[in-house]
């Protein structure tokens, strides 16, 4: 007799914590261990089996494995993906070194842009040549790759990047050049940017292309051997992955295009966030997540995150557009910032407090966790600030050293502060500064008031810092929901199986030809269901359709919605109307006499399925808790130390307020309530601060 599929397990690989989450019927199990970073699969494995355990599972009674890691986004940040090598049209060797041919900082005379992922002397050209609409200006050549591919393997290349002109509307030299590319080199992963990135813009697409290449065999050898300890430990459920777009896409898929796993992590909790909102009866929100080694801000509106076509990865100067790598694929739109439990903190040549980006990571991890390090971090300043609860941090597997927090600041921020409370207190001043302007210029950029909104805090170290951020931001209520130490491995099992896919092709609306764009429309329609039929082949499929329009001559786009269904000739006038109302929202003015075009089609695949089934029941405690014990809690916006209660989250009653400053704790975090909040338990089990005045 076989095993009843009962479980829905998740994982979030991050810099210094993996964490995993377990559903099975009401239950909500979860765990919070250290990431191993040499071998990743061995802190998930280890997580899981946590779980598994505590919930008297076994894994073969596991109904599908979702799972996100942050290892794409690292390899490109450290540099430390796969020897890479790119193949381009002729005369097209210095795209991705010539980029936009503009300065992100105009005025920094010694100003150094970021390093291309493939070098100069791997970057080769094979004759060839398409015009803008497809056709054939100069046959393909392939003579001259024996000769490159000599080169390739004495420079020990493993990828290999092919990126040629305007393959996104004929891909057939792309294809042709990658059969031979695996003939000649038969243990080289080969990524084509027609199947990458099959969108206008060459740098862009060649960029994206690259990155895929170099993080692939790191990704794909990860993933890989994860599968194979699942199958060993005899959990042999699906295993899906989380994209940075919001969706959960197949094993083989995320093999073949990990560059769409870069935000993965961060994705899952924006998922969250919605979800709590939607449950909470708020739709305008600040989704802040802070983990071990970075803080991440996502604007929610209408329940729906913003969402993005391009980003980018590893900018060199902090917040500034145009220091990094453009990467162009469907992504949840925040910023990331190195603000994490693991910052580190040092003092700069001027004797200021500077925070992060660097981290202590898991290994040696901050000084109170007695594992080596001796760096000052968020975290040990926090312990010093009383804000975290021993007894129950990670849920008792770190044994913290108060002492060794109290000696890495003395001995680090002395030029700041002889007084190592109020170094402490500077440390934490520094950080939530840091993401207050992060999350003041990530919301101006897109004419969005933070002041106005709900902030949903969760990770492992933003439910410390989340109320004393609100009260910099303005914000007036601040919800810490259930597991929040795991948000996004929760947010995983909300996350809908979907796959979206963008292909540009060029028209002028006035003249659109609807049986081309249906035909293309098609063949998306047809290339994201069978990725999500793959996972789950007898689910009902919903589709969404959408253009990215301009006025003619513009270098922006403005994405509208389509009827999900074949379009016809009158379509273009509609299609005429909705740009022009989305044009006039956003910039409160049209331009009558110009011209509308089309640049790029997306088409996005997603399976129904009941949510209803999913939701986690809250029964709330009948009577008031008593605090486990007082705590001296350093008060921010008092500027001074305050004998505080300290309550166990699961004790709270359900109409119970706890007047801050208070701590409230549970196993994967602490929840502090400063002195401007009081804190209750909503209906759905969320923690809710609202600001007394």
């Amino acid at each position: 007799m076989g095993h009843l599929k009962a479980g829905r397990l998740a994982a979030d690989i991050g810099g210094t914590f993996t964490d995993v989450a377990l559903e099975c019927g009401p239950r909500r199990i979860t765990a919070k261990v250290l990431t191993t970073p040499l071998e990743p699969e061995r802190g998930v494995v280890r997580g899981i089996l946590e779980v598994l355990k505590n919930a008297a599972l076994s894994p073969a009674e596991i109904e599908v494995f979702v799972h996100g890691t942050t290892l794409a986004t690292n390899a490109l940040i450290e540099r430390k993906g796969a020897t890479t090598a790119l193949v381009t049209t002729e005369g097209f060797r210095d795209v991705i070194e010539i980029g936009r041919e503009s300065r992100f900082d105009q005025y920094d005379i010694n100003l150094v842009k970021p390093q291309p992922l493939v070098p100069r002397s791997l970057r080769v050209t094979v004759p060839e040549r398409l015009a803008v609409d497809g056709s054939v200006v100069v046959p393909l050549d392939l003579r001259r790759l024996e000769d490159h591919v000599r080169a390739f393997r004495a420079a020990n290349v493993t990828s290999i990047a092919v990126g040629l002109l305007h393959s996104y509307v004929n891909s057939s030299h792309e294809e042709q050049v990658g059969e031979r590319l695996q003939q000649l080199m038969p243990d080289a992963y080969v990524s084509l940017s027609s199947k990458v990135c099959p969108e206008v813009r060459e740098y862009e697409r060649l960029m994206t292309t690259c990155a895929n290449a170099y993080v692939q065999p790191q990704i794909a050898s990860y993933l890989q051997r994860l599968r194979a300890e699942l199958d060993r430990m005899g959990l042999s459920a699906p295993m899906v992955l989380m994209t940075s777009g919001g969706g959960l896409t197949t094993l083989e898929n995320a093999c073949e295009l990990p560059i769409r796993l870069v935000e993965s992590g961060p994705a899952g909790g924006a998922i969250l966030a919605s979800h709590v909102g939607s449950e909470s009866g708020e739709s305008s929100l600040l989704s802040f997540d802070m983990g071990g080694t970075t803080a991440k801000i996502c604007i929610i509106d209408n329940s729906e995150p913003l969402k993005s076509r391009s980003f980018e990865v590893a900018r060199s100067k902090r917040f500034m557009k145009g220091s990094g790598m453009p990467i162009r694929i469907p992504v949840i739109e925040m910023v990331e910032i190195g603000a994490g439990g693991g910052s580190i903190a040092r003092v700069d040549t001027l004797g200021r407090i500077q925070v992060g980006p660097e981290s202590a990571t898991s290994e040696p991890g901050p000084a109170c966790y007695g594992r080596g390090g001796n760096h000052a971090t968020v975290t040990d300043a926090d312990l010093v600030l009383g804000k975290i609860d021993r007894q129950h941090f990670a849920g008792g597997s770190i044994n913290l050293r108060p002492d060794a927090s109290r000696d890495a600041i003395a001995s680090h921020l002395a030029a700041a502060s002889s007084d190592i409370e109020m170094g402490a207190f500077g440390i934490c001043e520094v950080v939530e500064e840091n993401m207050a302007n992060a999350s003041r210029v990530h919301a101006i950029e897109r004419g969005k008031d933070v002041r106005a909104r709900t902030m949903v805090a969760f990770g492992g170290a933003a439910p410390l810092h989340a109320a004393r951020l609100a009260e910099k931001l303005g914000i007036r209520r601040v919800i810490v929901p259930r597991s929040a130490g795991v948000g996004s491995a929760v947010g995983f099992l909300r996350a809908p199986l979907s796959y979206e896919v963008v292909r540009s092709l060029f028209v002028k609306i006035p003249r659109l030809d609807v049986a081309t764009a249906n035909r293309q429309f098609d063949d998306m329609v047809d290339e994201a269901a069978a990725v999500v039929r793959a996972a789950k082949p007898d689910a009902p499929l919903e589709v969404r359709r959408s253009v990215f329009l301009r006025y003619s001559g513009q270098g922006h786009e403005i994405d509208v919605a389509l009827p999900d269904r074949a379009l016809v000739d009158s379509d273009r006038d509609a299609i005429t109307k909705a740009f022009t109302q989305a044009y006039q929202a956003l910039y409160k003015r049209t331009i009558s006499q110009a011209d509308i075009e089309a640049l790029s089609w997306a088409v996005t695949v997603t399976a129904v399925e009941d949510r209803s089934a999913q939701a986690i029941p809250f029964i709330g405690a009948d009577v008031e808790a008593e605090p486990l014990r007082q705590s001296r809690l350093f008060d921010g916006r008092l500027g001074k130390f305050i004998d505080s209660p300290v309550y166990w989250r699961d004790a709270i009653g359900v109409n119970q307020a706890i007047v801050g400053p208070a701590v409230i704790a549970e196993d994967e975090t602490s929840t502090v309530v400063t002195s401007s909040f009081v804190a209750s338990i909503d209906p759905a089990g969320s923690i809710i601060l609202d600001a007394k005045h």
